[in-house]
């Protein structure tokens, strides 16, 4: 399928948004071993998880007020049904969106009280396995035309559109690239702006692996894009949206300090990796599988076992590590990173404390997390030195 996007002819402009309300205040589901096993969890209940007994409230996503402690876990949202992305807001409140649903939850900044709530939902189409409402994303520039991003399912493709934010609401999603190859698994789905100012979109290879490897196809790919969803000026080949091809199923994107674009990769039977993303160049897939020593395809920095890890979302921690959620290894994977690209020795966090982890993010000296065990799944802040990054 050749790229496709919806020719725009001006980025899409809402105004100044109402001030943002202080409303007070995934993957894996039943159907995803093959993203990452089996879907058995150990899961350590949030309000329990350290010594001190709760003593605040906070609501779920339903309204319902929900204990959680002021020690070290604290569960703001409960009930979802598979929470795949944590987006920052500049004003400290954040959306996640609700892969099976569709709804998009608006969680209020720390210390502001108020209530999580759901302030929309998406038209996905969904069926059984990984696709539905994935990736978030929100603009620098969002202050002065509040609009974010959204990657999504339909029943043909996946797709990625502009929504506009009301401050208490979202608007109208207007689709801004479409074509991406969809299926029952590997839909991708992580999308973030970079420092460069355009939006990285990771996709899937929807199940099949002859796209990896064709430049003719958006499936097993990242891509780089506008805003108004056309290829960026300065991708590696001419008029496509491609940045990097030969990927099985990227679910997470972060940039550090030097700027370096970070991707989690999905392994088949064997290896699952972190990559470090070189425009143009080619990281294998389904000709190998970790790391090959082959000068025609890209290594990993570092891989692991599929039954350690099954990698989703990744950040970039205060201390310039990159954090990884791990689905099947049920853990936050801290990969330190030093300044010559290298890694240092990977340390296993968290491990079977909540279940299968979707998505990370810092927020506030925090780490948010959410968790994908298929039901009652959660977003959960945890301190720093839980994660080793206090």
């Amino acid at each position: 399928m050749p790229p496709r996007s919806r020719t725009r002819p001006h980025r899409l402009l809402v105004g100044l948004a109402a001030p943002l309300l202080a409303v007070t205040a995934c993957t894996g589901d039943t159907s995803e071993p093959p993203e990452g096993g089996s879907t058995t969890a150990t899961t350590t209940d949030a309000t329990s998880a350290g010594s001190p007994a709760a003593t605040t409230t906070t609501s779920s996503s339903t309204g319902t007020p929900a204990p959680v402690q002021t020690g070290p876990a604290v569960a703001l949202l409960e009930g979802l049904e598979v929470a795949w992305s944590i987006a920052l807001l500049p004003d400290g409140s954040a959306l996640v969106s609700e892969r099976n649903t569709g709804d998009v939850h608006h969680v209020p900044a720390p210390g502001t009280g108020g209530r999580p709530r759901v302030v929309g939902q998406l038209p996905i189409e969904r069926t059984s396995g990984e696709g539905g409402l994935l990736g978030l994303a929100v603009p620098e520039d969002f202050d002065v035309n509040p609009v974010f991003y959204a990657y999504y399912s339909t029943a043909s493709d996946n797709r990625v559109a502009a929504v506009p934010w009301r401050g208490d609401r979202i608007g109208e999603p207007e689709v801004v690239f479409d074509g991406i190859p969809r299926g029952q698994n590997h839909n991708g789905g992580r999308i973030a702006f970079g420092p460069d100012g355009h939006l990285y979109v990771a996709t899937g290879e929807a199940g099949d692996t002859s796209l990896s490897q064709n430049r003719q196809s958006l499936g097993g790919k990242i891509l780089r894009i506008t805003a108004e969803g056309e290829p960026a000026p300065g991708n590696p080949f001419g008029g496509s949206p491609i940045w990097s091809y030969g990927h099985r199923n990227v679910q997470g994107l972060a940039w550090d300090s030097e700027g370096r674009l970070w991707a989690s990769e999905f392994g088949a039977q064997t290896w699952d990796e972190l990559n470090l993303i070189e425009p143009g160049r080619n990281y294998g897939w389904p000709e190998v599988e970790g790391k090959a020593g082959d000068d025609d395809f890209v290594d990993p920095v570092v891989q692991w076992r599929t039954a350690e890890m099954s990698p989703s979302g990744i950040t970039i921690g205060p201390d310039g590590a990159v954090y990884m959620a791990a689905l099947r290894g049920q853990a936050v994977w801290r990969v330190p990173i030093r300044a010559d690209g290298t890694a240092g020795e990977p340390e296993r966090k968290l491990h079977e404390t909540y279940g299968r982890i979707r998505d990370v993010l810092f927020v506030a000296g925090r780490l948010w997390l959410t968790t994908s065990n298929g039901k009652d799944d959660r977003l959960i802040s945890v301190p720093l030195e839980d994660v080793g990054a206090g």
